[in-house]
């Protein structure tokens, strides 16, 4: 633990507890997300399937990078993940990205992969508010995290024709924003 980094955050007004509480969580979900992701990707098969196949991937493995980033912070601050899987599953900030009833549906997998994404988007949205200005450290994590979110949001709204994000996919390079927190 960096006892001083987080005196500075309580010092600077954030509700520490909050805050691990909601960093946990979107770990969690990230982690999660990674699991669910493998499977639902494993499962976008055919010639839509295989089209939306690699953004699938990137955002999969983005996610894990997230939760790689997140551990160092949750435990700097004092906090721990919980020691079993299941209870670390159950507190997930987002609902599981199951795949849907019908497998074959890529418009449903679609479905579920963007809404994890907004449900992303939301948690580490809220985590720059609480940080803003106060954590730097926790802010420039949450908002490199969110940079990406937003991103992968994009990605999947589009094949479900929403309309243009102006995003593209990277190639060749991910996590971006996150992997200066990965060295």
């Amino acid at each position: 633990m960096a006892k001083v980094a987080r005196e500075m955050v309580e010092k600077a007004g954030v509700d520490l507890n909050k805050l691990l509480e909601l960093l946990v969580k979107n770990a969690s979900a990230e982690l999660t997300t990674y699991y669910y992701y493998t499977i639902l990707r494993a499962n976008l098969i055919g010639l839509d399937g295989e089209t939306v196949k690699e953004i699938a991937e990137t955002a999969r493995i983005e996610d894990r990078n997230h939760f790689e980033a997140l551990v160092p912070r949750i435990y700097e601050l004092g906090g721990k993940l919980p020691d079993d899987m299941v209870e670390f599953h159950n507190m997930s900030a987002c609902r599981p990205a199951r795949l849907p009833a019908n497998p074959r549906d890529v418009k449903a997998i679609l479905t579920v992969l963007v809404e994890a994404e907004r449900c992303a988007v939301r948690g580490y949205t809220e985590i720059c508010s609480l940080t803003a200005g106060k954590d730097h450290r926790t802010y420039d994590l949450s908002q490199a995290i969110l940079n990406e979110e937003i991103e992968h949001e994009s990605w999947f709204s589009e094949f479900l024709g929403e309309g243009p994000s102006g995003h593209f996919l990277r190639r060749g390079e991910t996590s971006p924003f996150v992997s200066r927190f990965l060295r």
